[in-house]
C-alpha cells in the first residue's frame, strides 16, 4: 500500500512497516534527515511523480510503500482495556463509508483514550491510504476491527456490562448530562441516514449534542470527537473522585 502525508509516514516508519520512502525534490533537509534516521531506502523524485502516485497533491512531499493495514479483532480491543486496567471505551460505526470521516474518527478515538473502533464489514470504508492519512498516524496505535453483525456485537457487549449510547440529533437526552464513566460504547451513524432502526433499538439510550446555530446537524467525525471528549472528561472526573476517597 502507498501511504502519504508526513505524520502517517513517520508513524509507519516507527512501526517498522515501511519498505521504501519516496520524497519530492526540494523538501526541506530537516525532514529528510528525520526520514534517514530510520533504516529504510529514501528515493528522491519530481513532485509531479508523487502527485501521480498518490492521486492528489496533498501528500506533503512524501510517499511510503508500506505493508497493508491489518484489521484487529474485537477481542484485541477488549484485551487493550483490560491490560490498561480501564473501563472499556469503544466506538461502533454504523455505515461510515466516507474514508475521511472514518480516518478522523480513528484519530479522535486514539487521542481521547478510546480502546478501539469497530465497523461492520459490509457498511464501512476500507482501511485505505486516505483513511491512514486522515488518521494522522493513529492507525499505528489504535485497534480497528470489523464485525459481521453490529447489532449482535452490541448484544454481546451489553452482556458484558457495557452501556451502549447511540448518537441521534433528535434524542431527548443531552450528552453532557449522561454518565460516561463506566464501560461505554459510543455508536455513530452515517451522515444523513443516522443509525439503522435495529441498531437504534439495541442502544441503552440515544443521546444528542446540543446545538445553538441554524444548522441542526454535525459532521459524523465532529460528533464522534465531541462524544469522545465528554467520555474522557467523565472518566477523568471519576478518577479524581476516587483518588479523593483514598
Amino acid at each position: 500500500m502507498l501511504l502519504y502525508g508526513r505524520n502517517p509516514v513517520l508513524e509507519a516508519l516507527r512501526d517498522g512497516r515501511v519498505t521504501e520512502v519516496l520524497v519530492a525534490r526540494g523538501v526541506e533537509e530537516a525532514f529528510v534527515r528525520s526520514l534517514k534516521a530510520f533504516d529504510v531506502r529514501v528515493r528522491f523524485a519530481p513532485r509531479i511523480e508523487l502527485d501521480q502516485l498518490a492521486g492528489t497533491t496533498q501528500h506533503q512531499g512524501v510517499i511510503a510503500e508500506v505493508e497493508d493495514l491489518a484489521w484487529a479483532t474485537v477481542d484485541d480491543i477488549l484485551d487493550r482495556a483490560e491490560a490498561r486496567g480501564e473501563d472499556l471505551l469503544i466506538v461502533l460505526l454504523d455505515g461510515i463509508t466516507d474514508p475521511r470521516n472514518f480516518g478522523a474518527i480513528i484519530r479522535s478515538a486514539e487521542v481521547l483514550g478510546a480502546h478501539g473502533v469497530v465497523v461492520e464489514e459490509r457498511r464501512s470504508a476500507p482501511l485505505s491510504p486516505v483513511v491512514a492519512k486522515t488518521a494522522a498516524g493513529a492507525t499505528s496505535y489504535l485497534p480497528v476491527a470489523q464485525t459481521k453483525n453490529l447489532p449482535r456485537l452490541i448484544d454481546a457487549l451489553k452482556e458484558d456490562g457495557v452501556w451502549i449510547y447511540g448518537a441521534a440529533g433528535e434524542a431527548a437526552q443531552d450528552i453532557g448530562r449522561t454518565d460516561l464513566s463506566g464501560k461505554v460504547a459510543l455508536v455513530i451513524g452515517a451522515e444523513g441516514e443516522g443509525l439503522r432502526r435495529l441498531v437504534r433499538e439495541k442502544c441503552d439510550a440515544l443521546v444528542r449534542i446540543p446545538t445553538r446555530g441554524q444548522v441542526q446537524s454535525l459532521n459524523a467525525s465532529v460528533a464522534a470527537g465531541i462524544l469522545l471528549y465528554e467520555a474522557a472528561r467523565a472518566r477523568d472526573k471519576n478518577k479524581s473522585k476516587n483518588k479523593g476517597k483514598q
